[in-house]
């Protein structure tokens, strides 16, 4: 499908659902200015196209996991192989083949330090296709997750944005046009991790591939009646363990070219130069890690001369950055939610 194929529309949408993924048609409608049924009608040719998935995730900090972001050096007739395998797990995301082919960028989740250590210190390194493995730990987030790059395309006007925050379900306002601050609707650091119930991991398997799943079928995964379930959704969303992302084409924002920055700044430097670069238009997302490139991003250009463009001009603005490695991507495997069996790899964000 190409670019021309989406219009104004199709990208308010994939923003109102960024906002709040199970809004309904109704109110998405009433802010976009068109009616119930052609909102109903896009989304689901979208979805049917594979062109959009809204998920719903959980939040790491909340449920006192931690995420490991590794680049895996395979032999060359390995990397995909190698990458698919990775992608089926259920404790991977953002899985991608990067520079050259040979080079896997994935993000692992694990809830104790012995769930890492079966991935990162077992099977990877016995896997004969692996020739090396380098592991940060993710230490701070500064853009990412429930945020998302479509909140900064401005598909939305600000007063969309307001009054689909503002609405039941939506959270409250943040500034920046829809763009919330790092820590927005975040547990609070001091927080003790949540801990879920057997019911509440039913519910939040069929939401992760599903994130607009009737009440009446996340009734039946959990054998709680329909009131129950959107008051459990209710207090999980508030607790900032359940929120909702969207997976979608990037085509639609016409954005095709993606790379990875690992940089190194001095600790003094980390916060401040993390939070400059979380409000760069470009930037999909950002932490603070471990290891010798302390800072992470992953950016979204319209092309190779845009990329170019955003490394001469704002990565270079900022003094503070020391080293900087780019790695372009080359196909992403998979994104934040499960990979659906049958699925082909798409350009997604």
């Amino acid at each position: 499908m190409k670019t021309d194929a989406f219009d104004d529309v199709d990208r308010q949408l994939v923003h109102a659902l960024q906002i709040d993924g199970r809004a309904p048609f109704a109110r998405i409608a009433a802010v976009l200015g068109v009616s119930d049924q052609t909102v109903a009608r896009r989304y689901t040719r979208l979805r049917t196209r594979g062109l959009v998935r809204v998920l719903g995730l959980t939040d790491t900090t909340a449920l006192g996991e931690v995420e490991w972001s590794l680049r895996v050096q395979c032999r060359p007739d390995a990397a995909l192989s190698v990458a698919e395998a990775l992608a089926r797990r259920a404790d991977t995301s953002w899985v991608s083949l990067m520079t050259g082919g040979t080079e896997i960028a994935v993000v692992v989740r694990s809830r104790s330090g012995q769930d890492g250590d079966e991935l990162l210190l077992r099977e990877l390194p016995r896997t004969p296709q692996v020739v090396g493995v380098t592991a940060q730990c993710l230490l701070h987030q500064f853009f990412g997750g429930q945020q998302g790059l479509v909140n900064k395309s401005g598909a939305l006007s600000e007063r969309q944005v307001e009054l689909l925050r503002t609405e039941e379900g939506g959270g409250p306002p943040s500034p920046g046009g829809g763009q919330p601050g790092p820590a927005a609707d975040r547990p609070a650091e001091a927080s003790a991790p949540v801990v879920l119930s057997e019911a509440d991991e039913r519910l939040l398997g069929v939401l992760e591939i599903d994130g607009r799943a009737p009440l009446a079928e996340l009734a039946a995964a959990t054998n709680w009646s329909q009131s129950t379930v959107r008051r459990r959704l209710a207090e999980l969303r508030q607790q900032g363990v359940l929120f909702f992302d969207v997976d979608y084409d990037v085509r639609m924002f016409g954005l095709d070219t993606r790379a990875a920055l690992w940089m190194s700044v001095s600790p003094a430097e980390l916060h401040e130069t993390g939070e400059r670069i979380a409000e760069h238009p470009e930037v999909a997302c950002c932490f603070a890690s471990t290891g010798q490139h302390n800072l992470f991003a992953m950016v979204s250009c319209t092309d190779v001369p845009a990329l170019y463009r955003y490394l001469t001009t704002r990565i270079a603005a900022l003094p503070a950055i020391r080293l900087l490695e780019t790695s372009p991507m080359i196909r992403r495997i998979k994104g934040p939610g499960p990979v659906l069996a049958g699925a082909s790899p798409r350009r997604r964000r």
